[in-house]
């Protein structure tokens, strides 16, 4: 049975959906003004398994991930950059498309965007104002008042005193109480705006998620999640708008990820050690950084950094290197494998326990392999490839893979010298084909004699 650790109670719950055999996911997703990075990777990766590992237990997943496609970080930017904002955000959203697609993430199930459901959040924001949450400042905008929701910061685990001790006091706020929070803004002169009840304005960020998870999967729902940073104010404002204004408890899980760290140091663009998705793509293989991130429990955070990165691509050598050449009719796997897999994503998507166990299968698939038995080997490594899927990786072509990071000369040319070992041996010219894998192993290049063919592949520091 499948636990999960329920940020709101702070422990692992038997998880049972609302409906059975059916999930409601509501993951919070990128505000489009700049490219995604190592960070919103990430939360891409984790929740992409969570779905795939629920659909292969055979829940029928709804899986919802927003846009935030209107806020001040995108009107700055389209002002900085001088295009519209319809601009601004249509070509980030694409960036972000092609970044997800290169680490292997499946698109959610549905995807809504802020600008699409502002006459949803107009309609939620009437039901606060109806119901006494929310109330309408001097300068005409619409907050919502904190002190009115009783259980306001119980995903946080903070008392109000506390929350309010902490904040920041503003002379000149037009909030009631420091922790109020914007609903509806009135807008400035240029900036972009929708009609309302209360004047020409545009939504603040926290009510855009309550109105597009409870119009996608209704009031009340079964997982909701995203990065730890968003546990407060936007999680905890998200439960206040949506229980206030539909009068039901809103999720019954909360899931939060980790940070990223670079070097040990929280990343921020502040410290100068902020780095997105296809920069990082340049330099390394995105299989590998699919890997590192699930290498690691998703509650834990990561650090990034060169070491880790080239441990992980050392790793999926190895997975890589066991499935290279397998036959085509191989035989049935009777051992526990799979279940142990199960037992170990059961248990709060575990990953890390996870790998380990398509490790111990890995390493069976080369005892199999050197015992002779290729076609029992050849079971195992399907499994192994098929329990990777569940986890998005290992579905390349071994060799590809193997070869990947060699440009097109280099190819033409590791090609050309095993033509000529290749002539060489036929020749019998013993110490002239010696010298050619002598020539290519000093340049990180491995061979392997087949019957009838040689296949190479590149060789990575450290690698035996």
């Amino acid at each position: 049975m499948l636990r999960i650790y329920n940020s709101l109670t702070q422990q692992k719950e038997e998880f049972v959906p609302l409906v059975p055999g059916k999930v409601g996911m509501y993951v919070c997703g990128m505000t489009v003004y700049d490219f995604c990075h190592i960070g919103h990777g990430r939360i891409f990766v984790v929740f992409d398994m969570v779905s795939r590992f629920l659909r292969y237990s055979g829940y029928d997943v709804t899986y919802v991930r927003n846009i935030t496609d209107i806020d001040d970080k995108i009107i700055q930017r389209a002002n900085d950059n001088h295009e519209s904002i319809e601009s601004l955000t249509e070509r980030t959203i694409v960036a972000m498309h092609e970044d997800e697609a290169a680490l292997g993430v499946l698109s959610p199930d549905l995807e809504p965007r802020a600008t699409q459901h502002i006459s949803n959040i107009i309609k939620m924001i009437e039901l606060l104002l109806k119901q006494d949450y929310a109330y309408i400042a001097e300068n005409g905008d619409v907050y919502y008042s904190v002190n009115k929701f009783k259980n306001y910061g119980e995903l946080a685990h903070q008392d109000m005193e506390k929350l309010q001790a902490g904040h920041r006091v503003d002379m000149v706020d037009v909030k009631r109480e420091p922790l109020d929070f914007v609903l509806w803004k009135l807008a400035k002169p240029g900036e972009p705006h929708w009609s309302s009840p209360w004047g020409e304005g545009r939504p603040g960020w926290h009510i855009e998620c309550s109105a597009m998870s409870t119009e996608t999967l209704g009031k009340h729902f079964d997982l909701h999640g995203g990065g730890m940073d968003l546990v407060f104010p936007h999680h905890q404002n998200e439960i206040a708008q949506s229980e206030g204004a539909n009068g039901c408890q809103m999720v019954n899980t909360w899931m939060h990820v980790g940070f990223v760290q670079v070097n040990q140091e929280k990343m921020a663009k502040s410290l100068g050690n902020f780095f997105t998705i296809r920069d990082v793509l340049k330099t390394v293989d995105p299989e590998v950084i699919r890997y590192f991130m699930l290498a690691s429990h998703y509650r834990s955070p990561i650090n990034y950094s060169i070491e880790n990165i080239a441990s992980a691509e050392m790793a999926l050598r190895r997975f890589y290197l066991c499935l290279r050449e397998m036959p085509n009719e191989p035989e049935p796997v009777e051992a526990d494998y799979e279940q142990r897999f199960i037992t170990s994503m059961n248990d709060d998507f575990n990953t890390p326990e996870a790998i380990a166990v398509l490790f111990d299968m890995a390493r069976e698939v080369n005892r199999l392999k050197k015992q002779g038995r290729r076609e029992a080997a050849a079971g195992l490594a399907t499994q192994v490839k098929r329990l990777g899927g569940v986890l998005g990786i290992l579905q390349r072509d071994a060799l590809a893979f193997l070869q990947a990071g060699v440009s097109s000369e280099e190819r033409q040319e590791i090609e050309g010298l095993i033509a000529e070992r290749a002539q060489a041996r036929v020749n019998k010219e013993w110490a002239r084909a010696d010298a050619v894998r002598e020539q290519l192993h000093s340049k990180g290049i491995e061979l392997e004699d087949r019957p009838n063919e040689t296949i190479w592949h590149r060789r990575v520091e450290g690698e035996i």
